[in-house]
């Protein structure tokens, strides 16, 4: 009878070696581009809410589209709702 060694071998550890995950190729952290500037405060603008409940409303009455027709519509019903100016029938 032969003796095997199959039995005996140990499986090693993925400790050795490259470590890939980009098809096969070692994995490489993306540089990041810092010269966005987006971030600070001088360049973040908030609508008012009177401006954008403004701009809800002439985009209900020029749109054709129904799903756009459909969110000014929630959208102003929310604000209405919230602003206790919601009248139900």
């Amino acid at each position: 009878m032969t003796i095997s060694n199959l039995s005996k071998i140990k499986p090693q550890l993925r400790t050795k070696g490259n470590i890939t995950g980009n098809f096969s190729r070692p994995k490489v952290k993306a540089g990041y581009n810092q010269d966005l500037g987006f971030t600070t405060k001088d360049n973040i603008k908030v609508a008012k809410p009177s401006d954008y409940i403004e701009r809800l409303y002439k985009a209900f009455d020029t749109t054709t589209d129904p799903k756009l027709k459909k969110f000014c519509y929630t959208e102003i019903k929310k604000y209405l709702i919230q602003t206790n100016q919601w009248k139900a029938n």
